[in-house]
């Protein structure tokens, strides 16, 4: 039986799309990685084409990355890949699966409606609201719906002169009309990248910030390290991953002296931070995986 063609969705010449891409090659000796800029949806042939191939010929696609930055135009994008669903092509993870995790708060809500434990969140139009929400934390992160990576997020105190608040949130508001506001909360200087395959939990990594941040991503100087979670950390995010159904996601968790909170669950989930963190090579468990499931 002939190896089967599995594509790799992502951003090309970036290390987690090529390292899943590597590992897809190492496997089945096909290597193709799709740039979503160049895809056409054809609604009258059906079919949805990458340059001059047709994807629907593959057998699988797998996502690591739909976009360098989450916005609206991201649905888009994953809208045109139910089109391979229909077409009989294996999607890993399902599309409508991925969609409840761009928006974060389509995230944050389904956490919610499940029980897990959140920050205390704040969602309002309104900057009359948002201050008195700003007033009530003392201290709070202003999240864009659509982000990663804490791009677009700003902190704002209570703490300043009420014109100064009333500006920062204002000038938050202009690219922000719908604001996301949750309490910022005193973290031991890390918080937790715990990883499902599948719903099997493969471990956690530690997000450690950098000196002077107030939050802990690598690309404001945060670091990497292994980190042992215990029983009730890991049944809670396997609780929070369940709700989604992903087939290799990261839950974002942060422990706090009220106990543990969940941040997020991540549409594509990291491998770096399991790398350098705990040494795992996720994309090949991930593509071990994805041929089991294809062999079926």
């Amino acid at each position: 039986m002939d190896k089967p063609k599995i594509g790799v969705v992502g951003i090309p010449g970036k290390w987690s799309t090529e390292a899943l891409a590597d590992a897809v090659e190492a496997a089945t000796g096909f290597r193709l990685v799709i740039d979503m800029t160049e895809v056409c949806a054809e609604l009258d042939s059906g079919r949805l084409r990458y340059r001059d191939l047709d994807l629907t010929r593959l057998d699988a696609l797998v996502v690591k990355k739909i976009s360098e930055e989450y916005s609206p135009q991201v649905l888009d994008r994953l809208e045109m890949l139910r089109q391979l669903q229909r077409a009989g092509v294996r999607v890993f993870s399902k599309v409508e699966r991925i969609i409840r995790l761009i928006d974060r708060l389509s995230c944050t809500l389904s956490l919610y409606n499940a029980g897990v434990p959140l920050p205390p969140t704040r969602v309002t139009e309104n900057p009359d609201i948002a201050a008195d929400a700003v007033l009530a934390f003392g201290s709070a992160v202003f999240k864009p719906l659509y982000s990663t990576k804490a791009r677009g997020m700003t902190l704002i105190d209570a703490d300043q002169d009420p014109q100064r608040l009333r500006d920062q949130i204002e000038s938050f508001r202009a690219d922000n009309p719908v604001m996301y506001i949750q309490k910022r909360l005193e973290l031991p200087g890390r918080d937790l990248g715990m990883v499902f395959l599948d719903g099997d939990y493969l471990g956690s990594y530690a997000r450690v910030g950098g000196a002077g941040t107030w939050n802990t991503t690598i690309r404001s100087g945060g670091r990497y390290e292994g980190y042992e979670a215990d029983a009730d950390l890991v049944t809670l995010a396997r609780k929070a991953q369940a709700i989604f159904g992903l087939d290799f996601t990261t839950v974002d968790v942060a422990e706090t002296d009220q106990g543990p909170v969940v941040f997020e669950v991540s549409a594509f989930g990291g491998f770096r931070g399991a790398r350098e963190g705990i040494g795992i090579d996720v994309p090949s468990h991930y593509v071990a995986y994805i041929l089991e499931e294809l062999a079926a």
